[in-house]
C-alpha cells in the first residue's frame, strides 16, 4: 500500500469512528456508548479506537472539536448577515447561545463534555474563540463603536457570558423559557461596552408597527 493510499484509509477509518462515536453519544450519552458497541457499529476493532484517539475520551474530544467548529461556523454566519459590525458581534454571541437548544450539541458538548473534559472555557477550540473575539473587540474600539477598555478582558467576559448562557439553557428544565432571559441578559451585557447608547427608534414608530 502506498504512502498516500495509507493516510486516505487512515483518515477514512478515524472519520468512520467520529460518525458513529457522535451519533452514538447524541442517542445515548457519552457514559452509556460502550467502546464495544462503538467499534462494532463502525465495523472496527477496538485497536483501531486506541491508535487514533487513544481512549473513549480522546474519541470524545475529537467529536467535541468536530461540533465545536460546527457551532463556530453557525456563529460567525449570524455574524456575516447583520447590517453592521456591532450588530453582527451581539448577533454571533446570541447565535452561540441559541444552539444550547439543538439536542446532539446540548447532550454531547455542553452536558457531557465539560463532565468528562472539564472547564469548557479552557478547551482549545474556546482559545481560539477567545482570540478571534478580542481582535473584533479591538476593532471596534478602534471604530469608536466600543468604549477604549482593554479588548481581552472583553472577549473573556462576553465569550464567558455566551459559553455560560449556553450550559444554563442547556441544564435547564424548560431551555426555551431561559433561553429568552438569557439572550436578554447578554444584549444588556454587551450594550454596556458601547461608546454610546444603541439609538433607539422614536415612540410614533413603535404605536405605528403594531397600528399596522
Amino acid at each position: 500500500m502506498t504512502t498516500g493510499r495509507r493516510a486516505q484509509k487512515m483518515e477514512e477509518t478515524r472519520a468512520k469512528l467520529i460518525r458513529t462515536a457522535r451519533a452514538a453519544f447524541a442517542e445515548k450519552g457519552y457514559a452509556a456508548a460502550s467502546m464495544d458497541e462503538l467499534t462494532a457499529r463502525a465495523g472496527l476493532t477496538r485497536g483501531a479506537l486506541y491508535h487514533h484517539f487513544g481512549d473513549k475520551t480522546g474519541l470524545l474530544r475529537a467529536v467535541i472539536d468536530q461540533i465545536d467548529a460546527e457551532m463556530v461556523a453557525k456563529a460567525r454566519a449570524a455574524r456575516d448577515r447583520a447590517e453592521s459590525p456591532w450588530l453582527g458581534f451581539v448577533a454571533e454571541g446570541v447565535a452561540y447561545i441559541e444552539l444550547a437548544l439543538e439536542p446532539e450539541i446540548q447532550r454531547i458538548v455542553l452536558l457531557d463534555g465539560p463532565a468528562v473534559l472539564g472547564d469548557p472555557s479552557r478547551w482549545p477550540g474556546q482559545n481560539a474563540c477567545l482570540r478571534e473575539t478580542t481582535e473584533t473587540v479591538q476593532a471596534l474600539i478602534e471604530a469608536g463603536i466600543v468604549r477604549p477598555v482593554d479588548a481581552e478582558a472583553a472577549a473573556r467576559l462576553i465569550n464567558g457570558a455566551a459559553l455560560d448562557a449556553a450550559l444554563w439553557v442547556a441544564a435547564a428544565a424548560e431551555p426555551r423559557a431561559v433561553l429568552a432571559k438569557a439572550i436578554e441578559a447578554f444584549r444588556c451585557l454587551a450594550s454596556g461596552l458601547l461608546a454610546a447608547p444603541p439609538p433607539q427608534p422614536p415612540p410614533g414608530d413603535h404605536v405605528t408597527a403594531i397600528e399596522n
